[in-house]
């Protein structure tokens, strides 16, 4: 059952207060009434309302009042105030300080009732909004970025002595490490985090575009240019912005960027006009900077204007204690995503994925973990649910720990009698001519490696 809307009606009047108090029941609102301010007052120091309704006028304290006291003691309750003297500045002094309306007597109670259930559907969107922003948190905390090794330690101590300076940073890593998840958490783990945080992938925007959305443009300023557009810093503001892949600006770009980030103000293509901005900037890049200076191809003034405060990421391979916890986390999030139980990992499937090298990082952890979840039959994976050019890469590795040649042949036997058996559609004389071996050879090693006959 959905709990009824409480409001709380200030209103000095006996009967009018009776009169609503007994409508607004029968609409199926929760109410409360206050004959003074100061009552009125009192039960919003130990009570909750979604909505107050008072009089301007009281004979103690004003409904101006009593609007700035409920704003402080909970700014998502809209208030409504009813005035029998309505004036432009009253309006004015109202909205300014966080009316939701203003309604006048002698009140239509039809009028009423549209101006609480717009005051309630606006409270519903910003309760939803501060719910999504505390998620968003919660989701970036320092400590929900997984990783317990040495390094990952070091890193997320640096990142909570910067997150609450303004200091440029620069992210550097391999493709897939997790750069704009760092990112993200150096955001919303600062002062800025309630103010936008935006994102551009300085490689995934054509270059004859990338001036117009980090910049904006006036209407005018180019063909197809009908409107005035705010740009990536602009929208920024009092924020962070992000820019990923840095390193592929180009280069008369990085010219305009270094201003922007020495003046701390922008223009729009096609204006004069200065904009001032408060924006921390957050760079990210997969390339060595220091060599693309040296090669011509990077600013050195806008290096160093971004590496202030440079943060590594190690690659997954430098890392490999975090991968059963990785691992962990991936599956439980995968098992809840296609709704079935949560699944365990083999022992002998988890010395293969720690022994893999991941050339694509967490990311390609991820994915694999997801495919390995949507395909497996039972609920624990084992060494086989494991995609095979991982096994084949791990299993033909010799390392410290060695390695098991009987399997590892048994493994390669078994993938090259099935591609023959395939081609051959089926027919074992012509798969054991490809393999170059007798029919009768073939026969035992299918069985051997439990081969079902195709």
């Amino acid at each position: 059952m959905k709990e009824r809307a409480k409001i709380l009606l200030v209103e000095d009047e006996d009967l009018s207060r009776d009169s609503l108090i007994r409508l607004l029941k029968m609409t199926g609102f929760n109410v409360r009434g206050a004959a003074s301010g100061s009552l009125a007052l009192s039960f919003l120091s130990h009570e909750q309302f979604d909505i107050i309704i008072t009089d301007l006028f009281l004979p103690d304290i004003n409904g101006i009042d009593i609007l700035k006291q409920a704003k402080e003691l909970s700014p998502l309750t809209e208030v409504i105030l009813i005035t029998g003297h309505a004036s432009a500045e009253t309006a004015v002094k109202a909205m300014k300080e966080g009316a939701f309306d203003y309604v006048t007597k002698p009140l239509s109670f039809d009028e009423l009732s549209i101006t609480i259930s717009k005051a309630l559907e606006k409270r519903q969107l910003l309760s939803e909004n501060v719910y999504l922003k505390q998620q968003l948190h919660n989701k970036y905390d320092f400590e929900n970025i997984i990783g317990s090794s040495p390094v990952m330690q070091k890193l997320f101590a640096r990142m909570k002595r910067i997150a609450n300076t303004d200091s440029t940073a620069l992210v550097l890593g391999e493709s897939g490490t997790g750069k704009e998840l760092v990112a993200r958490a150096l955001h919303f783990n600062s002062q800025r985090k309630d103010k936008p945080f935006i994102p551009v992938n300085c490689a995934a925007i054509p270059e004859n575009l990338l001036e117009s959305e980090l910049f904006g443009y006036v209407k005018g300023a180019f063909t197809g240019a009908i409107r005035d557009k705010i740009g990536k810093f602009e929208a920024a503001n009092q924020g962070s912005i992000f820019l990923d892949e840095i390193g592929t600006m180009p280069m008369h770009l990085q010219t305009k960027l270094l201003r922007v980030l020495q003046e701390q103000e922008v223009e729009r293509i096609g204006s004069t006009k200065t904009i001032q901005l408060d924006v921390r900037v957050i760079s990210a890049t997969n390339v060595n900077l220091e060599e693309e200076v040296k090669n011509g191809n990077f600013r050195e003034d806008l290096y160093y204007r971004l590496n202030v405060i440079p943060i590594h990421l190690p690659p997954l391979r430098e890392r490999t204690e975090d991968i059963l916890s990785l691992l962990k986390h991936f599956i439980e999030k995968n098992c809840t995503d296609m709704k079935r139980p949560l699944m365990s990992i083999s022992n002998e499937a988890l010395e293969i994925l720690e022994g893999y090298r991941w050339p694509g990082n967490v990311r390609e952890l991820e994915n694999v973990v997801e495919r390995i979840v949507a395909l497996t039959d039972g609920n624990r994976i084992s060494a086989n649910d494991i995609p095979s050019n991982i096994r084949e890469e791990v299993l033909t590795k010799v390392t410290e720990r060695g390695v098991d040649l009987v399997q590892t042949v048994n493994e390669i036997e078994r993938k090259m009698i099935c591609e023959a058996l395939h081609l051959s559609k089926g027919v074992k004389a012509k798969a054991a001519v490809m393999l170059n071996l007798n029919r009768t050879t073939l026969v035992e090693k299918m069985r051997r490696l439990g081969i079902e006959n195709q």
